[in-house]
């Protein structure tokens, strides 16, 4: 039943299961169809400007395109949204955050994708939690939770790795939750830091 596959039923489908950012494997899954047809159909595809072709094997629909955060969690996996740009996503950050810094278990990453920067940095394996599900445009996203975020935020700081930014909103933070996930990280400098932040927030 290939033959019988053309754009409009390819876009319907697609739009029906609200996929915006698939692999080939994916593709081929989804319309149930041999390696060199899906391989010619992505090609073509592409060429006619309906997909367009990502680092690591990804493409993506031209209109409706997936959201960053959803790039973010899928080219690099395992992965989460965290740092600066989740700290502007829960309004603790109040500048806006162009690049996407994600938090990675893998080695870091940098990629330039549809002209925005997609930052990826190397944590251990056991600080890897402290992210939940949010659903944005019908996709679950992995996004590290306001006081997560924080502390690898700050974590790289204490490191030099980043600069530190003293106009953090931190009224809102949950202490207990802070001192919970504080302890994973063993680290005297950051302990200080968030204590120094607690008494003046």
């Amino acid at each position: 039943m290939t033959y019988k596959l053309n754009w409009a039923l390819v876009s319907e489908k697609l739009q029906n299961k609200k996929i915006t950012l698939f692999t080939p494997s994916i593709f081929l899954s989804l319309f149930n169809i041999s390696h060199n047809t899906g391989k010619s159909l992505l090609s073509a595809y592409t060429q006619k400007g309906f997909f367009i072709k990502l680092k690591n094997g990804f493409y993506i629909t031209k209109s409706p395109q997936p959201n960053d955060f959803e790039i973010a969690n899928k080219i690099y996996m395992p992965s989460y949204v965290s740092f600066e740009t989740a700290l502007s996503y829960h309004n603790v950050l109040p500048e806006i955050v162009y690049s996407i810094t994600s938090a990675t278990t893998k080695a870091s990453r940098n990629y330039v994708i549809l002209n925005k920067y997609f930052t990826y940095h190397k944590i251990k394996k056991e600080l890897f939690f402290g992210y939940d599900a949010i659903t944005i445009g019908g996709q679950t996203i992995w996004m590290a939770d306001k006081e997560k975020a924080l502390l690898d935020y700050l974590y790289f700081v204490t490191m030099k790795k980043k600069p530190e930014n003293d106009r953090l909103y931190l009224k809102e933070m949950s202490t207990s939750k802070i001192k919970k996930y504080l302890k994973q990280y063993n680290n005297p400098l950051l302990e200080a830091k968030i204590k120094k932040l607690l008494i003046t927030k």
